[in-house]
């Protein structure tokens, strides 16, 4: 978005209402008066780059991401389950949400481990953290030199770094929720 052409009063408006604020609770977080915000928003004021930056520390944002937030192609929020990308095969299901999306910075995935499917003979080691819930059946999650059956219910959180894998000894398909950041998907 070119920033020389952008309506800073409407922008402003959007994504003040995208946030859910009213311009007196912008203000009243940004500590200007709510007079200045509706100046703003109607361009009756030009706001020097600090009095713009002060009433975007009230969302918070920062002055580059007011300027190049694209709200006329608004990100995809919801993804039904045909919209989401099967990385996996064969016995290990992974299906990211929100695949399409440039520069993410978590990849979120619904993971699916047929009976005794595992993620492979090799341990698994990148960069980030990870984390999960299992919402179904039973996952043996290998971190380090350390193993544990996870039933549904239970969880796990680990720096991704450490080796490791993942590997269903059960009889029936194990289901979980996983998350890490930085995306490795």
């Amino acid at each position: 978005m070119d920033s020389m052409s952008l309506d800073v009063g409407a922008h402003l408006k959007s994504v003040r209402q995208m946030y859910g604020m009213s311009q007196r609770e912008l203000a009243k977080r940004a500590g200007v008066t709510n007079g200045l915000i509706s100046l703003i928003e109607q361009n009756r004021v030009s706001p020097s780059v600090s009095s713009l930056k002060k009433v975007l520390d009230g969302i918070p944002m920062s002055l580059a991401d007011f300027f190049t937030l694209d709200l006329a192609g608004k990100p995809q929020v919801f993804f039904s389950r045909d919209e989401l990308a099967d990385l996996g095969g064969g016995a290990v299901q992974l299906r990211l949400v929100g695949g399409r999306l440039g520069k993410r910075s978590m990849s979120i995935l619904h993971e699916r481990y047929a009976a005794n499917a595992d993620t492979g003979e090799e341990m698994l080691s990148h960069a980030g953290e990870e984390g999960g819930v299992i919402v179904k059946g039973k996952i043996e999650l290998s971190v380090g030199g350390d193993s544990r059956v996870l039933a549904a219910g239970d969880a796990y959180y680990f720096k991704s770094s450490i080796p490791h894998r993942f590997r269903n000894p059960g009889r029936e398909e194990c289901e979980l929720v996983s998350a890490s950041s930085p995306p490795t998907f």
